[in-house]
């Protein structure tokens, strides 16, 4: 079966987090937890193929944009004699920022 749009399919996204979310609140299951996020995943690549989008294409370019972005991450923290483990996150998220917005 088929959604007509994309309407229904965010819809069931939305109760597919829902059903993950869950699953992870429960916590007495890890496997449920497994198959609530391939269920997600599963829906997900249903919605891409409503929108025209190659599913593994979006993958790979959003792999490739976050280490490309990570990677900027490093060199400034370099610069300040840092690494990522001797950084907080709020001092990588704002260093991520800076990085997004220059692109």
């Amino acid at each position: 079966f088929d959604w007509p749009d994309t309407g229904p399919v965010l819809e069931k996204i939305s109760e597919e987090i829902g059903e993950l979310k869950a699953a992870m609140a429960d916590g007495s299951n890890p496997q449920h937890v497994t198959e609530e996020y391939g269920d997600l995943l599963f829906v997900l690549v249903n919605f891409a193929r409503h929108l025209s989008i190659d599913p593994e294409a979006a993958l790979r370019a959003a792999n490739a944009k976050f280490e490309r972005r990570f990677g900027a991450i490093e060199t400034r923290l370099q610069a300040r004699g840092k690494t990522p483990q001797s950084s907080t996150l709020a001092e990588m998220d704002a260093l991520w920022n800076q990085v997004k917005s220059a692109e």
